[in-house]
């Protein structure tokens, strides 16, 4: 069985929310469509503003989590999604699909600094 938390360690770069995962040959992905602005969100609300952070990522709510997206609607072979108690929503691309075998309903997400 997979782990259920899933962890990515964004980064800012040329302006924007950007990870590597090479165990899904993902580099410098970004985040796009409203994604950058709730992250700052996330930041904000939590760990304080910083230029990369651990994000931990799940299915299904799990201890300490912060915040909950939930899934919109598809576009572009991609999932929009809401961030709970707002009215922010944001897109996730197709790189959604290297994490979940489908878009889930939900999203639980977990902001962590990282030691420098």
């Amino acid at each position: 069985m997979a782990n259920t938390i899933q962890i990515i360690a964004p980064y800012r770069y040329n302006g924007t929310w950007v990870f590597d995962d090479p165990a899904v040959e993902l580099d410098r992905e970004p985040f796009v469509a409203g994604i950058p602005e709730m992250i700052d969100t996330l930041l904000t609300e939590t760990i304080g503003k910083c230029d990369r952070f651990r994000l931990l990522f799940a299915d299904r709510p799990f201890p300490g989590s912060q915040i909950e997206l939930v899934r919109r609607h598809e576009e572009i072979e991609g999932y929009w999604y809401r961030l709970a108690g707002t009215e922010h929503d944001g897109w996730l691309c197709p790189a959604l699909f290297k994490y979940f075998a489908q878009a889930p309903e939900r999203i639980f997400a977990k902001a962590e600094p990282i030691a420098s």
